[in-house]
């Protein structure tokens, strides 16, 4: 069973920093795409970045150019350097995993509050 733990939310004011940092185990197969969602309350949870095993990233258009997605292959951990936050960027942010044959695994959650 892959298990995937995410650190690094908080709270922060708006224009700051966080890293998001996401490690998985417990795998015996390979992890394809790795990524991060988030969801604000009252919406939908929609995708926010993503990053192939070769290091292909996709963004939403509302974080290009302030977020950042990389991997570590090795170690199965994705990060997700975010800049210039925005009180929108509030959100329970949640680390994805994609293994074989299309199997989606899910971190907990952590807490991301950009607010004065």
């Amino acid at each position: 069973q892959v298990q995937l733990v995410e650190s690094g939310g908080g709270l922060v004011q708006p224009g700051g920093s966080l890293r998001l940092s996401c490690a998985a185990s417990g795998s015996r197969f390979t992890i394809y795409t790795m990524g991060w969602y988030r969801q604000a309350p009252g919406k939908q949870r929609e995708s926010v970045a993503a990053i192939t095993r070769s290091g292909i990233t996709m963004f939403t258009d509302s974080v290009k150019g302030r977020f950042t997605i990389t991997r570590d292959n090795d170690k199965n951990t994705v990060f997700l350097q975010m800049n210039s936050l925005k009180p929108e960027d509030t959100a329970v942010y949640y680390c994805n995993a994609q293994g074989p044959a299309a199997a989606q695994y899910w971190g907990q959650g952590t807490q991301v509050t950009v607010s004065s």
